[in-house]
């Protein structure tokens, strides 16, 4: 859950600059805790007309806009409203020397020039190389509802008949068909041991990524779950019968969605997904990250309060005017509160996540009756493993699912890679794409299934 971490964990950030020389991309690290976090800051225009926008290789996120930069002088000033996000610096000696300040926290923050085109190569070795020894196509198709255009990659086993296929399903933000990050591509992975073994696969662009066409600002995770059924429905006419879903993260929430409408879906794979209310699961996920980061316990008890206020009014809210309210809402509640955390908290009323705050992933759970392999890593941040785990069963029993298999994965991440922490910030430095494992678990789970 990329995007919203960005929102409502401390997102350690930083700023940058231009002016004769600024013009550019400045890198620099901001330490806390022990821990390093490196921040790319991409300013374009000219020194009177300064545009910034703020990379964060660790965590995954580019271009992240910044609303209002300039450089007047010798001192560079970053306004990010949307993260609650100010920094002040003065350029010396080709240098910008300055302080980054985020919710009362302060960091010194020193920024270098830095050359876009020289970035390290991630090593990811197990990201799929050709020559691919089974059929591959590139395939595209409208869904019937929104009039949207989804293209993708179709991969089938080599020499095989009436063999199982699924539809792998990114999870919360726009991601491409390999659902990409820091250079792994865990679907391709996914897609190529699968084909090896006997399984097919089609995996899909995003709304407004790679070749699938834009989305709509309103969408929500039912439009997300409505491309999927698409999905099933061109497998369909394509012949296939043993169809599946796969889905990781949100992906994980959205399969039940589609399975509860769509008969022809015949087995679900939850990779991380969600079992418990997601205003609990943020909630969790908020305060497993921010202990994790060691900061005082003070700031920690103070922003865990204002977030279960914010997510306890959301998930029940019924009104018609949600911006308005939950500007008033925090106004009366959280009355400390500076302008730009508020800014940045309503944010959470925007379609998307307002409909994934107050969904509650036992309604489509509690209705599948189609096997079922919930599968959660143990050191996993985002959603933890065990409540969600458990919820999914309970649900599932409550549904007389007579075929289902929850498993907790000892030493997983939320990608599923093998990892010491859990710690987002390890995403990019294991090289390990997705844990052999975990492959392994899924693919003979498919292939024993009945």
């Amino acid at each position: 859950m990329k995007q919203q971490f960005l929102i409502l964990a401390f997102l350690l950030t930083v700023f940058f600059i231009n002016a004769q020389n600024i013009i550019g991309s400045w890198k620099g690290e901001i330490e806390f805790s022990g821990q390093k976090l490196t921040l790319i800051f991409n300013l374009t225009g000219s020194p009177d007309n300064l545009k910034a926008t703020m990379d964060s290789p660790m965590q995954g996120a580019k271009d992240i806009p910044i609303q209002k930069a300039s450089f007047i002088g010798k001192q560079l000033n970053i306004n990010a409203e949307n993260l609650g996000i100010t920094y002040l610096g003065i350029l010396k000696d080709n240098k910008i020397y300055g302080k980054f300040m985020q919710s009362g926290l302060s960091f010194d923050l020193i920024l270098t020039p830095f050359d876009t085109k020289n970035t390290s190569v991630f090593n990811r070795p197990q990201t799929p190389k050709p020559p691919f020894d089974y059929p591959m196509e590139e395939v595209s198709f409208v869904n019937p509802n929104d009039k949207n255009i989804l293209a993708g990659t179709l991969i089938l086993p080599k020499d095989k008949k009436n063999f199982p296929i699924v539809v792998l399903i990114t999870g919360s933000g726009k991601q491409n068909r390999d659902e990409e990050l820091f250079g792994h591509k865990p679907f391709a992975v996914i897609a190529d041991d699968f084909a090896k073994k006997g399984i097919g696969t089609l995996r899909l662009d995003d709304r407004g990524v790679g070749s699938s066409s834009e989305g709509n600002i309103n969408d929500t995770s039912t439009n997300y779950a409505e491309d999927i059924g698409a999905a099933v429905d061109f497998l369909v006419k394509k012949a296939y019968k043993n169809i599946g879903l796969v889905g990781h993260s949100e992906g994980g929430m959205i399969a039940p969605m589609v399975a509860v409408k769509n008969p022809n879906v015949k087995f679900i794979i939850s990779l991380a997904g969600p079992g418990v209310p997601i205003n609990e699961l943020m909630y969790q996920q908020n305060e497993d990250i921010l202990k994790q980061m060691q900061l005082p316990e003070d700031i920690i008890k103070k922003d865990l309060s204002n977030k279960k206020l914010m997510f306890d009014y959301l998930a029940t809210y019924n009104g018609k005017n949600i911006k308005s309210d939950f500007d008033n809402f925090l106004t009366i509640k959280l009355s400390g509160i500076s302008e730009q955390e508020k800014k940045a908290y309503l944010e959470l009323t925007m379609p998307w996540m307002l409909y994934f705050i107050q969904y509650k992933p036992s309604e489509n759970w509690s209705k599948i009756k189609i096997p079922v392999l919930a599968l959660n890593g143990n050191l996993d941040t985002q959603v933890a493993a065990k409540p969600n785990l458990d919820a999914i069963k309970t649900a599932l029993i409550k549904a007389k699912n007579k075929n289902f298999k929850t498993k907790e994965i000892l030493g997983a991440n939320h990608l599923f890679q093998t990892a010491k922490t859990g710690s987002p910030n390890e995403y990019s430095q294991i090289e390990e794409t997705f844990s052999p494992k975990v492959l392994d678990i899924m693919s003979e789970w498919i292939l024993n299934l009945k």
